[in-house]
């Protein structure tokens, strides 16, 4: 395996009993990703972006195959050593921002520190101030509009230096001109070295990639065009 690959996935199955029925997430699922890549995971709903994105940082587990980032295999991991692991090398960015109500902007940015010792709020602000949100510390999500709870979900997510940001649908409830601003954002982040895997149906997302992953009913649909998988 080259040196190269910051993540191998290899392998993956996972199947959830919804319903009464089992449904089939992943089948057999391979991909690997270089360390300071820009990632967009494409795919229609229900193909497997999102249970894959939780397989990379050790959110969720497989049924079946490995899953390394890193130096780390997380399929070796209990449950406590992943949490560890997300904690030290994870960044999480979500669509639905997952913001904590009653909390200001700065206080769901500090987190994911919340327990650590020292004060932290002095990144935490700094980190806001990056994303544009110096004036908005003390506002409740509530009070935030949804490209401004979003980048505070992004500050959130860069609090603790991940060196691996995994984004699901981070574009998919702000309008068209916040998200180029996110974009923006993601390809500094990347700039710096740090490695992006965004599960997207956005394709203005995906063109500022540098390449794109699609997924098809759990697995990697190899046809392809130019920058697709398979092409490096």
């Amino acid at each position: 395996m080259p040196d190269d690959y910051f993540m191998e996935a290899t392998g993956l199955h996972k199947v959830y009993r919804v319903g009464g029925s089992d449904v089939k997430a992943l089948d057999g699922l391979d991909v690997s990703i270089r360390k300071g890549e820009m990632i967009a995971l494409m795919g229609p709903s229900g193909s497997g972006k999102t249970t894959l994105l939780n397989m990379i940082g050790g959110l969720d587990h497989p049924d079946k195959g490995s899953v390394r980032v890193g130096k780390v295999v997380l399929t070796k991991l209990n449950e406590g050593q992943r949490a560890a692991f997300r904690k030290r090398n994870v960044g999480f960015i979500f669509q639905f921002f997952n913001l904590i109500p009653s909390l200001t902007a700065l206080e769901n940015v500090l987190v994911p520190v919340m327990f650590e010792k020292g004060s932290h709020t002095d990144r935490g602000i700094a980190i806001l101030n990056r994303v544009g949100l110096g004036e908005r510390l003390e506002h409740l999500p509530g009070e935030l509009s949804g490209g401004e709870r979003q980048r505070v979900a992004i500050a959130r997510a860069l609090m603790n230096d991940p060196s691996l940001i995994l984004a699901d649908e981070p574009t998919g409830n702000i309008d068209s001109d916040t998200a180029r601003e996110i974009l923006n954002l993601f390809k500094d982040l990347n700039a710096e070295g740090k490695t992006l895997v965004i599960a997207t149906h956005d394709r203005m997302v995906s063109g500022r990639c540098s390449r794109v992953v699609r997924m098809r009913d759990g697995h990697i649909h190899t046809g392809k065009r130019s920058n697709e998988v398979g092409d490096v």
